[in-house]
């Protein structure tokens, strides 16, 4: 039951010859690990500096968006700073193997987990065989 990624948002800018007043936000992909169980898919993505309430978890036409922005855990300027935290972005496109009703998401210490269970239409079940008993003839 693999899925698909759809193209992400680019987080380029594009010269229009104009002077930009605001700089454009830029996304990046978290990484991804996907997990295949016996009840459907577990998907983990690293989204560190990102907060419960800075996540936005969305489906809508079988494409399952993410969408967190990252922001330090102290509120101030550095006076040093070795790298910058940016928003994530990223997109799959769920096939109808997915029941997309019952789908649940944790985020612990910026790794987000979902839980995309199967549809009981899409989980393998064992299909009795009935014996019949052959009547002699008389």
């Amino acid at each position: 039951m693999a899925e698909k990624t759809v193209a992400a948002a680019s987080g380029k800018q594009v010269p229009t010859g104009r002077e930009m007043t605001r700089a454009q936000e830029r996304y990046i992909q978290p990484p991804v690990d996907i997990y295949e169980t016996p009840d459907g898919l577990v998907l983990l993505a690293d989204m560190p500096g990102v907060t419960p309430s800075d996540l936005t978890i969305r489906l809508e036409d079988n494409i399952l968006t993410i969408q967190g922005k990252a922001k330090h855990l102290i509120e101030s300027e550095p006076i040093y700073r070795e790298f910058e935290l940016i928003n994530f972005f990223r997109q799959f496109e769920l096939s109808d193997q997915v029941d997309q009703e019952k789908i649940a998401a944790r985020l612990t210490h910026g790794v987000l987990m979902l839980e995309l269970p199967r549809a009981e239409k899409a989980k393998p079940r064992q299909i009795p065989v009935k014996v019949e008993v052959a009547k002699e003839a008389a």
